[in-house]
């Protein structure tokens, strides 16, 4: 993983910079999302394995299917990594652009794992906190895991709250431990 997010660094720098200069940072997203699920779909896993499949019929069949949301800038992005041997880093090329247009756009997504559902009034309350203590803006997503027990497990990029139970209750044994 730690190696195709390096291998992907360059073309997602390099994309985001042109993105950037060109006021296309949307469109690009959205290129590079499909460019994502396309690269991520199994037939099309199939026909990059295939050796007899050559880079241009590999190249048409990419930009065909996404024919609707690849623009040009993508489609030429679909050839370089073909040419390079590095269509397979489509999903980590995204990502990477999604990290650099959150941070050019003073925004951070948020991803809050509880046992039971937010009201919208906790939701508002949370991103407000939220937004106060990173200093950004803050796009939250919720998902429900029964295992988080009580609480919940807040992860912002690199950071990660969990004020789960679970996870006071490992603290509170650790501490009668010692």
């Amino acid at each position: 993983m730690a190696e195709m997010q390096t291998l992907a660094r360059p073309y997602a720098d390099a994309v985001f910079e042109l993105a950037e200069a060109k006021g296309e940072l949307d469109a690009w997203s959205t290129s590079l999302a499909a460019l994502s699920a396309i690269v991520d779909n199994e037939d099309v896993a199939a026909l990059m394995d295939n050796p007899g499949v050559g880079d241009t019929v590999l190249a048409e069949a990419v930009i065909g299917v996404g024919a609707e949301d690849l623009n040009e800038g993508a489609r030429n992005l679909v050839r370089l990594l073909i040419e390079n041997d590095r269509l397979r880093l489509a999903p980590s090329i995204a990502a990477l652009f999604e990290q650099r247009k959150a941070e050019a756009e003073s925004r951070v997504d948020v991803r809050v794992t509880s046992a039971v559902a937010f009201s919208d009034e906790q939701q508002a309350a949370l991103a407000k906190s939220l937004e106060k203590r990173l200093s950004r803006t803050v796009r939250l997503s919720f998902e429900q895991d029964e295992n988080v027990i009580g609480g919940a497990v807040i992860r912002a990029g690199d950071l990660v709250i969990d004020g789960s139970l679970r996870a006071q209750l490992e603290r509170m044994r650790t501490t009668l431990a010692h």
